[in-house]
């Protein structure tokens, strides 16, 4: 398959460069220092399941000398969809597949309504990733695995071919039977992971470990399902359950990627995380009063790192 990777960071470094390792003809969107690392001396993973390199890469920041592929994995924040979608029309033709790999439960309606529902899959996927330097990827999440679907549910011969064509690359990767439910479920695990870090800046050891901020976590977990079937979305009834032992397993040290955002004083994935549960709980009517709370104490960091306000830190 010829496939190009929009957005070369933790997950579509890693996945992208599982990709080419076994053979497939990827090329990969970065720009800056990343890129020219990555055009010079390869991409770099470094992985608890084995570290390795790409070497030579197809790297490129313009996607018009790409062309219409097969595959595009969209792999950016949630917030960069929109900017995202603009700068992809190159890659996409006539029998073009678009998978955001990405936080979030909106991406597949956005990507639907630029390019057709019928090139667009669901998809979500596990890891923990990271640029840790010019054209070096880490991950330390053991054995990471993708989920695809398509978006009205049915079975269908792209998705199967998908997954093989991942598990060849020793991904580890499956098809939902509903993928909107599948991307609450992880929205489940990511959003109060990252909102609870992000307020007290513990990792996940930590949080695990403390009942207080245990009990903040199941809380807001708790506050999500009630929305989710609420909302019509046919989320597992150990959704909770199952979000709850994935904290469990994490390494000690984990972070969730909208916490090292806000930490590190960037724009984050607040509103697709937490903004988009309050959002849609007001319309619901439903009362979720941890996630307004976590979003009221993030939303000034927010606004000031994307330089709408000013204050002293």
């Amino acid at each position: 398959m010829r496939i190009a990777v929009v957005g070369t960071g933790g997950v579509g470094g890693y996945f992208g460069g599982r990709l080419a390792q076994a053979g497939q003809d990827v090329v990969f969107l970065a720009r800056g220092a990343h890129l020219r690392a990555i055009q010079e001396h390869g991409l770099q993973v470094e992985s608890v399941d084995g570290d390795f390199a790409i070497r030579p890469v197809h790297a490129t920041d313009d996607p018009a000398r790409i062309g219409p592929v097969d595959l595009v994995l969209l792999a950016v924040k949630d917030w960069q969809v929109p900017p995202a979608v603009e700068m992809m029309r190159p890659l996409v033709g006539s029998e073009t597949c678009v998978v955001p790999l990405l936080n979030g439960v909106e991406a597949p309606e956005q990507l639907a309504s630029a390019f057709g529902a019928h090139r667009v899959l669901g998809g979500l996927c596990g890891l923990y990733g990271s640029v840790v330097g010019p054209g070096r990827i880490r991950n330390v999440f053991p054995r990471p695995f993708v989920t695809i679907g398509e978006l009205d549910h049915a079975p269908s011969e792209r998705c199967d071919h998908l997954r093989m064509v991942f598990e060849h690359a020793s991904v580890q990767a499956s098809i939902a039977a509903d993928i909107h439910a599948a991307l609450w479920e992880k929205l489940l695990f990511v959003g109060p992971f990252g909102g609870v870090g992000a307020v007290t800046r513990m990792p996940v050891g930590v949080l695990r470990r403390q009942v207080e901020t245990r009990s903040l976590l199941e809380g807001t977990m708790r506050e999500m399902f009630v929305l989710a079937r609420a909302l019509g979305m046919h989320v597992a009834d150990e959704a909770v359950e199952k979000a709850l032992a994935l904290i469990d397993l994490s390494p000690e040290q984990a972070t969730a990627s909208m916490q090292r955002d806000i930490m590190a004083g960037r724009p984050s994935e607040l509103e697709s995380q937490l903004g988009v549960v309050v959002r849609l709980a007001d319309r619901a009517g439903v009362e979720v009063p941890l996630h307004t709370f976590l979003y009221a104490c993030l939303l000034p960091q927010e606004r000031k790192a994307r330089g709408e306000i000013e204050f002293p830190t």
